[in-house]
């Protein structure tokens, strides 16, 4: 998948981009000879996956809060921590990275459009744009084929 225009790609190691790319590969290969049922499971937990913004912003949230509570019962330092992580956020806004968006890639969280060119190709592999596999063909050649086409290439 292209880094063009996508900031967090860009700015994600190339190690943590092949692990991701690769177990993404790996699930549409698995689902190249499944049921549509099957797929339809798969698409619903693609729905209720978190993407990288909506867990840095939860992440953020979460840590705002909690300095703010502890300055008010252990010590003002706590503020420090409250006014860092909308640094950060500010940060990403504008250059597509921050500091924690190496560790949550690192665990795995994708980007939303990582997230979309999955669910593209299992609707393809499903019959929804009758762009499906051939029966024929190597079950990652076919995986393949759709990622590159819900991908743009």
């Amino acid at each position: 998948m292209s880094t063009d225009h996508d900031r967090v790609r860009a700015s994600t190691s190339q190690e943590v981009l092949e692990r991701l790319d690769e177990e993404r590969l790996q699930r549409v290969a698995s689902c190249v000879d499944a049921a549509p049922g099957e797929i339809a499971e798969h698409l619903r937990k693609l729905d209720r996956e978190w993407d990288v913004e909506r867990v840095l912003e939860a992440n953020a949230s979460a840590l705002t809060l909690l300095g703010l509570a502890l300055s008010a019962v252990h010590s003002r330092r706590w503020l420090v921590l409250s006014s860092v992580v909308p640094a950060f956020l500010l940060q990403h806004a504008i250059q597509g990275w921050c500091p924690p968006l190496t560790v949550i890639r690192r665990l795995g969280v994708r980007t939303r459009r990582e997230i979309d060119v999955e669910r593209t190709a299992l609707k393809a592999l499903r019959g929804d744009f009758a762009a499906g596999g051939t029966g024929d063909e190597d079950r990652v050649v076919a995986a393949r084929r759709v990622l590159e086409a819900a991908a743009g290439r």
